[in-house]
This record gives structure tokens, C-alpha cells and sequence, in this order.
């Protein structure tokens, strides 16, 4: 881009730069892409252009903020080209800071609130699963996504057919 700014004005946001996609002028766009992606735009279709430098401009934002998502996300898809199944993706999600369950067991309202170290917070103490704390509440091990209605329970496999071998 062809802006100059003072080395003490802080940089535009992603947001700010991905709305002002559809008003800069084509050369810009061209020269944007150039930056980085590091080659020459395949296409001169400039919605196509756009879409993909604002993917680019989050993926680089992004990978700020959480530098392993990048990791989790090859092993996530290496795992699914091995096997052909997409097994445990619940374990990669990651809830939003301040996000509340509630769960009400044997009469009591119990609250639990996500906190922004990938923790949970109950009772005014901090826990580094949701099962610990549905133990906590039940005396008894439970899956902390089950008991707090993340996951539906593991479905029972039906009966064996009788006189069937095993």
C-alpha cells in the first residue's frame, strides 16, 4: 500500500484493512497481495483477490495471538487424511473467555465460567478441566463435556442379535 504513516501512529486494524479491501485501487490490491503472499496474484478477479487477502490478513493476525492454531489446525488435518475420520475434535475447541454453564444437579443450580487461560472457574476456584469439576459436584467421575451438555452422552450399541457369534 502506498499510505505512509508516522513510525508512532499505531497500524490499522485487520478489520479497518479487510473493510478498506473494496476501496483500494486494483494497483493496490495487486501490490497488497504482493506483500503477502510473496509472488505475483494468480488472477486479475479482483473479488477473488480480496476474499483471499482478507482471509491472509486474519490468518497472520491470528496466528499472533495463538501461535500453535496454526500447528493444531496441520495435525488436525493430517490426522483426518490418515485415518479418513475426523476423531476427537472436541478436545481442540477453546470456549470463549467468560462463557457461563450451568447445570442444575440434585436440586442445586451449580455455575461454571470459562476463563481466558483456557481454564474454568467454580466456586471461586480454578480448574484446568470440566470433569474435575463434574466430579466435584456429582463425588463421582463424569465427563465434564457430557455433564455440562457439550457432547451428547456416547450412544449404546445395539444388542447383539441372539444365537449370534461374538
Amino acid at each position: 500500500m502506498t499510505t505512509t504513516q508516522s513510525p508512532y501512529a499505531t497500524p490499522p486494524s485487520v478489520v479497518a484493512r479487510i473493510t478498506a479491501l473494496p476501496d483500494l485501487p486494483m494497483s493496490e490490491i495487486k501490490a497488497l497481495w504482493k506483500e503477502l503472499f510473496r509472488e505475483h496474484p494468480p488472477t486479475h478477479n479482483r473479488q477473488f483477490l480480496e476474499r483471499r487477502l482478507a482471509y491472509r490478513l486474519q490468518e497472520i493476525e491470528f496466528r499472533k495471538i495463538d501461535r500453535n492454531l496454526v500447528d493444531r489446525n496441520k495435525r488436525r488435518i493430517q490426522a483426518i487424511l490418515d485415518s479418513g475420520q475426523n476423531k476427537k475434535f472436541d478436545r481442540d475447541i477453546r470456549l470463549q473467555a467468560g462463557t457461563v454453564f450451568t447445570r442444575e444437579y440434585q436440586g442445586t443450580e451449580h455455575r461454571v465460567m470459562a476463563t481466558v487461560d483456557g481454564h474454568y472457574e467454580f466456586e471461586g476456584r480454578s480448574y484446568s478441566s470440566l470433569s474435575r469439576i463434574a466430579k466435584e459436584i456429582t463425588g463421582t467421575a463424569w465427563s465434564g463435556p457430557v455433564f455440562f451438555g457439550l457432547k451428547p452422552n456416547a450412544s449404546k450399541k445395539p444388542a447383539a442379535k441372539r444365537g449370534a457369534r461374538k
